[in-house]
């Protein structure tokens, strides 16, 4: 014979459900502030790579103006010929101005065959993309590319 369950008593307080239903209450309420800035952007990457990017050798193709920002696709390749002695170990992509600078870093090996990756961005406004590809040799080379927003796609 098994014996009853017994559950603990219930404490006065908000519930653990009630607690997270208030908190997200609150936070769909909050506005969330553009933090970035070609500034923050610029930190970002620093933080990413330690080695000072060179222009050259990374192409940033997307559209020059984006009518909706809700999706803005865009392709990075590098100029590489990804064997095991020279490639591409990382692409890291910013905007400096959305509401966090990073968008995404790519981890690559010479396995992948071809240094190009390919996003969708969401853009509340005209900013620039920043790309930086470290390299296995240790340099960093980058490029930018502006896009103009006409709507934003991040409530605009």
């Amino acid at each position: 014979m098994t014996e009853p369950l017994h559950l603990p008593k219930r404490q006065s307080g908000l519930s653990r459900r009630q607690a997270v239903a208030a908190f997200g209450a609150v936070a769909a309420l909050t506005p969330f502030a553009a933090t970035a800035s070609p500034e923050t952007a610029k930190k970002a990457l620093s933080d990413l790579v330690k080695a000072e990017p060179k222009a050259g050798k990374v192409q940033i193709k997307t559209q020059e103006i984006a009518e909706n920002g809700n999706t803005v696709p865009v392709t990075i390749a590098v100029d590489s010929p990804m064997t095991d002695k020279d490639y591409v170990k990382a692409i890291h992509v910013v905007a400096d101005r959305n509401p966090q600078p990073g968008v995404a870093s790519f981890m690559l090996t010479p396995a992948n065959g071809k240094a190009e990756v390919q996003l969708r961005m969401r853009m509340a406004e005209t900013q620039n993309i920043i790309a930086v590809a470290e390299m296995s040799d240790g340099t960093a080379w980058t490029a930018t590319r502006e896009v103009k927003v006409t709507i934003g796609g991040c409530g605009g």
